[in-house]
């Protein structure tokens, strides 16, 4: 008995636990409603996986659904710009031309220090370029400095250089313009334009030379700006070039570079002189207007700068404005820069030395 009792308990352990009938009651193993739930339940796995099957070939052919768009903070927006930005500031800095680089115009928060040491280097880079830089009147005197740049107004250095001989061979002094016919001087000054309002410029300044003066150019600031005709440019003209009293000269050129440059958002010449002298020790006004003056006529031209060809365009916050293309751009070179004349018949011989050429005297070629 106790054999069959065992046997018993290992054929219901092997063909699974006691199922519960409805009454609750747990039913034999080996009976008939064990069986029935057991079909049952394997009908119903096969049902359930017949009806999966279909589902899950579905699930495998249908493509992924696609996320709903997100709308993207403004954060992100701007971020996205910023980067767009840079890309594009660097695609322009690999186009630049070799030994170049594209620079960001400078913060609109640059310290004054900074803008002191940027300025300080662009005048020295430029003196190394320019080491020959000189004022472009040619003059022998003061006398003859004065009315020369008195007559530069309106008209180019090389136009006023080709009339001056002339004028300076009839009157010398300033007694002999003093005393002069004025349609004789308004002849002579004809090609340099506005030639009846010169004329009467140069000789009321002749006459206060002789009467006020003694027939001598002075020396001060004060007693130039009261002379016909001349203001603190001429002035400063005459005392840094004539004296070797510093001075900076503010001319068209000269207004424009150093707003290019971001040196002063000024725009009258007195506040730009006042403006820029800040930057600079005295000592180096009158090399520094020479070396600006020089880049402006040369190469930092005023419809059409030629930036591919300039020594100075990593400093640059104006950098871009005109031709980047260093072959394009050495061709709009000017003067000794291009391989052409210079403005003065008589330049010095530094300029000549450094390849520069004497300008035609007037009605040559």
């Amino acid at each position: 008995m106790t054999g069959t009792k065992t046997a018993s308990k290992e054929t219901a352990s092997k063909k699974g636990a006691p199922v519960e009938d409805v009454s609750g009651k747990a039913a034999p193993a080996g009976s008939a409603a064990t069986k029935k739930a057991a079909s049952s339940g394997t009908a119903a796995k096969k049902s359930a996986s017949k009806k999966t099957a279909p589902v899950k070939a579905a699930a495998k052919k249908a493509p992924p659904a696609k996320p709903a768009p997100r709308k993207t903070p403004a954060s992100a927006v701007g971020k996205k710009a910023a980067a767009t930005k840079a890309a594009a500031e660097k695609t322009a800095a690999k186009k630049a031309p070799p030994g170049q680089t594209a620079v960001a115009k400078p913060p609109r928060d640059e310290s004054h220090t900074a803008l002191v040491r940027r300025a300080r280097r662009i005048n020295r880079e430029l003196g190394e370029v320019y080491p020959y830089a000189h004022p472009e009147l040619d003059f022998q005197n003061p006398f003859q400095l004065i009315v020369a740049t008195v007559l530069s107004a309106q008209t180019t250095d090389l136009r006023v250089n080709q009339t001056t001989p002339a004028l300076f061979a009839k009157y010398p002094t300033p007694e002999d313009l003093a005393e002069a016919n004025p349609e004789e001087v308004e002849e002579i000054l004809r090609p340099t334009g506005f030639f009846r309002a010169k004329t009467k410029s140069v000789i009321g300044l002749s006459k206060a030379l002789r009467d006020d003066f003694g027939g001598e150019v002075p020396g001060r600031l004060e007693d130039l700006v009261k002379l016909p005709g001349v203001g603190r440019k001429t002035a400063f003209v005459v005392l840094g070039n004539a004296f070797g009293r510093p001075g900076i000269t503010v001319d068209t050129h000269f207004q424009r570079l150093v707003r290019r440059w971001q040196w002063t958002d000024k725009t009258e010449p007195d506040k730009i002189e006042a403006a820029v002298g800040e930057l600079f020790p005295k000592s180096e006004w009158t090399m520094l207007s020479h070396h600006v003056i020089f880049h402006g006529r040369r190469i930092c031209h005023a419809r059409k700068p030629a930036c591919g060809a300039c020594p100075i365009a990593p400093l640059c916050p104006a950098y871009g404005e005109g031709e980047t293309d260093p072959e394009k751009a050495r061709k709009l070179l000017k003067y000794e820069k291009g391989g052409f004349p210079g403005q003065r018949l008589n330049p010095p011989q530094s300029y000549l030395d450094a390849g520069g050429i004497p300008a035609p005297p007037l009605g040559a070629g």
